[in-house]
């Protein structure tokens, strides 16, 4: 019994780390040789916005003596409409679309939303974990995904040493990922002014112009180091650090920025342009206690960025066991996020514009709370199902000194909302 708990503990930290690099763990295994499946259905809606369909399957193979198999399957459909980055107006707005190819348009009072948001993503990973004695344990991986105008291609590995008795690990874990953007439209010329289409004879000329290369690519490298303490029978935590260096295209082709005029309505619409490089970095905390059944899950996540920003994440779980290998688990979670240096909500007219500008509201000031509840319960033959419904709200904050004109009637910042439901079957 103590041999299962402390692997129980060591995959524990694998998962955490995974989890942190964006890969799969094969945490939950059967018995040896058998397979055991994971499979979920995912669905996001925002409020008059984009929608998402996410089923997943994961597939593990115990071989025995701690080693693990896990494929991992994941299609996801998006629809809907995102903001564009430009401010509202007192009158409708006309935008060219991304392939220069028509337009479309927002209403008066409206906050601008493309509504060409549309694209299906496949992913597929793998992922093999050993044991290389008693103490050591790693694990490689590599995944694959593509959709319509982006790629991505990244290989991992991890390494965990267990110390006293096993009641102590420490990981590092690494991950290196190559993506390939590929707009359509082609990429956007950074800070180029949106030509508008009205039909004129020398639009096209005009609209290439502002286009540049067909595609760009982007590089990321990945490192964690962790540690995980049994703290006593019911109680486990662990702390770990994470370090990101992303270099290339790291710009958002279908964002743009408004020039506004000092009555505040739009002049002209510019295209973003982001640094070629960032650097992130976290601090991770996690506690799990267990009651006489219940659960306690607390975590805590600081993150900051030479971008600027900084964020704060708490994130509260309690799973209450009720009778019939059934429970319940309320779940909230609070952000809180700093705007990144070069975020502007837009410019007046005769300002001059740095290198770096975006509109973008998921790089400005924000704070977002996430509640649900989750219900499970057991079946035979180790199957397990779950049902989590949860509502998101992300208040965007103002951090503009002068909004001219019509801007002061105008919801510059508007609220998003979203409803998050999942449904989960192993077998």
């Amino acid at each position: 019994m103590q041999l299962k708990k402390q692997k129980k503990i060591s995959h524990a930290l694998t998962a955490a780390t995974c989890s942190l690099l964006g890969i799969n763990s094969s945490e939950s295994l059967g018995e040896e040789g058998d397979w055991t499946f994971d499979s979920a259905v995912l669905y996001y809606s925002e409020v008059d916005r984009v929608s998402a369909v996410e089923p997943v399957i994961s597939a593990t193979r115990d071989f025995g003596d701690e080693k693990a198999l896990n494929l991992k399957l994941v299609f996801d459909t998006l629809t809907g409409a995102s903001a564009n980055g430009a401010t509202p107006s007192d009158q409708p707005q006309t935008f060219t679309r991304p392939s220069g190819r028509g337009s479309y348009a927002s209403e008066a009072q409206e906050t601008p939303l493309d509504d060409t948001f549309k694209d299906n993503r496949f992913a597929l990973s793998s992922q093999w974990e050993q044991a290389v004695n008693r103490e050591y344990r790693t694990g490689f991986g590599i995944n694959f995904s593509t959709e319509y105008d982006y790629s991505s291609l990244s290989a991992n590995a991890n390494l965990s040493r267990d110390f006293n008795k096993r009641n102590t690990t420490l990981n590092a874990g690494l991950s290196v990922a190559y993506d390939t953007i590929s707009p359509e439209g082609d990429i956007p010329v950074g800070l180029s002014s949106m030509v508008i289409n009205t039909g004129q004879a020398d639009y096209r000329s005009e609209f290439n112009t502002t286009r540049g290369e067909g595609e760009d690519n982007k590089d990321t490298l990945d490192l964690i180091f962790g540690l995980t303490q049994v703290i006593d029978r019911n109680t486990i935590m662990q702390v770990s650090y994470a370090y990101s260096d992303v270099s290339g295209y790291l710009t958002d082709p279908y964002k743009i920025v408004s020039i506004v005029g000092d009555d505040g309505r739009p002049f002209e619409y510019r295209y973003e342009q982001r640094p070629d490089s960032r650097n992130k970095q976290s601090l991770y905390w996690q506690a799990k206690h267990q009651f006489e059944a219940d659960i306690i899950d607390l975590s805590y996540r600081y993150f900051w960025d030479d971008w600027g920003i900084t964020s704060h994440t708490i994130d509260v779980r309690y799973r209450w066991m009720l009778g019939g290998r059934q429970y319940l688990e309320p779940h909230i979670r609070y952000y809180d996020q700093s705007e990144a240096d070069f975020y502007r909500r837009f410019f007046i007219q005769g300002e001059s514009l740095p290198d770096q500008v975006s509109a973008d509201y998921r790089l400005g000031s924000m704070s977002a709370l996430t509640i649900g509840m989750k219900y499970g319960m057991a079946l035979s033959n180790e199957q397990q199902l779950s049902l989590r419904l949860e509502y998101y709200l992300q208040s965007n904050h103002n951090t503009e000194s002068v909004i001219p004109g019509i801007l002061n009637d105008m919801e510059l910042y508007p609220d998003v909302e979203a409803i998050i439901v999942q449904f989960s079957y192993k077998f």
